[in-house]
């Protein structure tokens, strides 16, 4: 953090920066104009990076994914979801070669497919032909009267989803006794809340304790939640050492 701070990609204060707000307040700009409805910053869910930690990232290599602190938004037929968090993306994806001070928005159509924008969006040079372009812009405006080339073009008022209404696949890392009948205990209480498994490997057994690492289908953040709750009250589960959202 102190060298990219030190070469201008993060602040001097980079709570914004890994607390994910900065991109939170882009995610609720384009999710407006793309879904011609207003969100705000307060609408969008955000998470920090600040709880990943070197064995999250090399189990994520493990499994063949990156990590990355992404913003996503969708328009669904109940409403919009916007939020900001760590996912783990596969490594083959084009999001995962986004690196040093490179900015990209990844967007999917229904005509268009799939197409990608990319471009650096830190550093003192594209920093300042940013700020470069908004002064144009605002000197063009006064020159002929205007307020911009285009007009708000929020003329929906669509619901925008609360986290907990939304689904993901998840990243789980568990410590719990190594003991007969445990996994299947696990299991058993992700069934119980609807959370399905997709991939399950222990990876490590030190003083008792076995490290397990799960993956799940796509389940309801509620059900998952749900049961976060239930293993947080059982005496098997040491602890729940990681959890992160995969793409």
């Amino acid at each position: 953090m102190y060298k990219r701070q030190e070469l201008g990609y993060a602040e001097a204060a980079p709570t914004a920066d890994v607390e994910g707000y900065d991109a939170g307040r882009k995610m609720a700009i384009m999710s407006s104009i793309a879904f011609n409805s207003r969100v705000t910053f307060n609408q969008v869910y955000t998470e920090a990076i600040t709880k990943i930690t070197a064995e999250d990232i090399k189990y994520a290599k493990e499994f063949g994914y990156v990590i990355k602190l992404l913003g996503l938004a969708r328009n669904t037929p109940d409403g919009i979801e916007v939020k900001v968090h760590p996912m783990l993306i596969d490594e083959n994806h084009p999001l995962a070669t986004v690196r040093d001070s490179f900015n990209a928005v990844f967007v999917h159509g229904e005509a268009s497919d799939d197409t990608m924008f990319m471009g650096r969006g830190a550093g003192q040079m594209p920093t300042a032909s940013a700020v470069m372009g908004d002064i144009i812009d605002v000197c063009r405006n006064i020159v002929h009267g205007s307020c911009g080339k285009i007009g708000c073009s929020c003329y929906k008022e669509l619901p925008v989803k609360d986290i907990s209404e939304t689904r993901s696949k998840f990243f789980l890392r568990i410590e719990a006794l190594d003991k007969q009948g445990v996994l299947a205990n696990i299991a058993s209480v992700l069934g119980n809340n609807d959370v399905s498994i997709a991939q399950v490997v222990q990876k490590s057994r030190k003083d008792g304790v076995a490290e397990l690492v799960i993956i799940t289908d796509v389940v309801a953040e509620k059900n998952f939640n749900d049961a976060m709750t239930v293993f947080n009250g059982l005496s098997v589960v040491k602890e729940i050492a990681g959890v992160i959202r995969v793409y």
